[in-house]
């Protein structure tokens, strides 16, 4: 749906141009991007019966959009009724605190330097939090930017923040699929005796923990492995650690690092009183 287009009033045949971003999608996620009051099964009623068409053809809801092309849908919408997500105003200093944040900005991303201390999500108790801040990146009557990754809450660091609905569902296909390379960096408790190397250790939730803690767990846990290299050293009292997660599981860099006997520097939840 290009930018300069209005939703038709009520009774009017509406046209749709697809815009790039959504170049290669289904005719039926395309609905369920741009017209999520209308159901599947009104798309397939529409389809089966013409009314919805591709350049003037027929169209079925598994045929593949190209960017240029302009869709014809009926008017009425007649599954249900849907309100438009209310935005949240968000005040001055809210406002300045997202702006602050900002490392790059493109036409399909934000990138963010996200602080320590500042949550990604919200959740029990937890009212300050970065998708709490997206309104503010809304223009005019565009999508609201989506998160597509996560950093734990006591973690600073580069998050990528999808502007469009293609771009979430790119960039997400990249996070899911393993595709996208994360390194982290943490300054560590003593030096590694092998200076590169790989943590192999499952991770579980800790009994009693509530699952607020993991664990190593060799028997029953889920395979989680990181790539690790020593980048600098201060003697034998501290490393700076290029790490590198090939799984993603809670609380994986905090807990391998601890388990190999180096807990991150401060992460006294995982290193003890040692971590300071």
């Amino acid at each position: 749906m290009t930018d300069d287009e209005q939703r038709p009033v009520k009774g009017e045949v509406r046209q749709y141009t697809v815009a790039e971003d959504d170049d290669g999608i289904r005719l039926d996620r395309w609905f369920k991007r741009h017209l999520p009051e209308v159901g599947f099964a009104a798309v397939a009623r529409w389809a089966r019966t013409g009314q919805v068409r591709i350049d003037g053809a027929r169209a079925k809801p598994d045929d593949r959009l190209s960017t240029g092309q302009v869709l014809r849908i009926p008017p009425g919408n007649p599954e249900r009724a849907k309100a438009p997500r209310k935005r949240r105003e968000l005040s001055e200093d809210e406002r300045a605190q997202a702006q602050a944040m900002v490392i790059k900005e493109t036409p399909s991303a934000i990138v963010l330097n996200k602080p320590a201390g500042l949550a990604t999500q919200g959740g029990s108790k937890t009212y300050s939090h970065v998708d709490g801040l997206l309104d503010a990146f809304v223009e005019g009557d565009g999508p609201r930017p989506r998160l597509v990754h996560r950093l734990d809450k006591d973690t600073s660091g580069v998050l990528l923040i999808a502007r469009t609905p293609g771009s979430a569902a790119a960039f997400s296909k990249r996070f899911s699929g393993r595709s996208a390379k994360k390194v982290y960096w943490a300054l560590v408790v003593g030096v590694p005796e092998q200076h590169v190397g790989e943590i192999d250790a499952p991770l579980a939730k800790q009994p009693g923990t509530g699952g607020e803690k993991m664990h190593v767990d060799m028997e029953g846990g889920q395979p989680a492995k990181t790539r690790y290299r020593v980048v600098e050293r201060a003697g034998n009292r501290a490393a700076w650690l290029e790490l590198e997660p090939l799984t993603g599981r809670t609380h994986q860099l905090r807990v391998h690092c601890a388990a190999m006997g180096h807990p991150i520097v401060g992460d006294g939840k995982y290193g003890g009183q040692e971590a300071f």
